[in-house]
């Protein structure tokens, strides 16, 4: 049966939700794709009538009404390629995702918006279901942000509770800014050993990569897949194969190490390391300054399982 891509926006009752779905159909989401739109709650927002010429809208009030056997009978009705799911804020996430929607229903991302004025109030008196959603989404957006609010936002470190997701915090006129900004990491730099979690080494690569400042001097241990290879000059690699989109995009993802026995190493050898991360030139970052880690220690170890992390 072919799969169906669906699309899940998330978040609580005004939290701009709507409008967020209007800007991605004007954009042209749905422009060459047939799409079901289910919309689980009604807030004060319309969507825009000039952007549904290609879109079904269904209102589903009762998330009891939504069984398999009902979606399937709209998917044969519409013959949508793929669907939108206005999600309401109140319902059980899990149970939607695990017990209503079709298996050929593939959840393909999750979006989160957030009412960053009321998020206090939300998180103190239903933190349960708040944070089911920061955890489970892709994407998370803060709206109506001060900049007092974008402060406070970032104070709480909100990549901890979720590391994959990219954050933005928006202001009141729609202008968004990436809430990484080289002072929040996904992980306790306070920590005297960062650990890694296996999953989430890209995560890691990212963040070193890109806000290197924060790690400079840091030790971190994770486990890693050794390549050895004469244009690394005096260092290896160790890293993991990452899944950038999809089954046929996957690249090997490696960070150079120094350290004086690295020759005992073999390409393919999985190792865990122990290293502590600064800044040097290398031949692979042409000549430019980039991490490096001095290794401490370099431990055989089993191969994680998943062998590949998402990225």
């Amino acid at each position: 049966m072919r799969e169906i891509p669906v699309y899940l926006i998330i978040g609580f009752l005004d939290s701009g939700k709507t409008q967020f779905i209007n800007g991605i159909l004007e954009e042209g989401f749905s422009r060459d794709e047939r799409t079901l739109l289910l919309s689980c709650e009604e807030g004060e927002l319309d969507y825009e009538k000039s952007a549904l010429d290609n879109v079904t809208v269904i209102q589903a009030e009762d998330m009891d009404a939504l069984t398999p056997d009902y979606l399937k009978s709209l998917e044969k009705k519409h013959r949508p390629t793929q669907i939108l799911v206005e999600f309401n804020g109140m319902w059980d996430l899990q149970e939607f995702c695990t017990a209503r929607v079709p298996r050929h229903w593939i959840i393909y991302q999750m979006m989160c918006t957030v009412e960053a004025p009321t998020f206090d109030l939300y998180a103190q008196n239903m933190g349960k279901l708040m944070m089911e959603k920061l955890r489970n989404a892709d994407m998370i957006v803060f709206n109506r942000c001060t900049e007092e609010l974008k402060a406070s936002l970032r104070r709480r470190n909100l990549r901890m509770v979720n590391r994959r997701a990219e954050i933005f915090l928006e202001d009141e006129t729609g202008e968004a800014e990436d809430y990484r900004d080289g002072t929040v990491s996904a992980f306790d730099l306070t920590q005297p050993v960062i650990q890694i979690p296996d999953e989430d080494f890209g995560v890691f690569y990212v963040e070193v990569s890109d806000d290197l400042d924060m790690y400079l001097g840091k030790t971190v241990k994770f486990k890693g897949l050794v390549c050895q290879d004469r244009r690394f000059g005096p260092y290896f690699t160790a890293g993991r194969h990452a899944m950038v989109c999809c089954a046929e995009d996957i690249t090997y993802l490696g960070l150079p190490c120094a350290w004086a026995q690295k020759e005992t190493l073999k390409t393919r050898d999985w190792v865990e390391i122990t290293a502590r991360v600064e800044r040097a030139p290398w031949a692979l970052y042409e000549n430019e300054d980039g991490p490096v880690l001095q290794v401490e220690s370099a431990r055989p170890c089993p191969k994680p399982a998943p062998e590949v992390v998402p990225f």
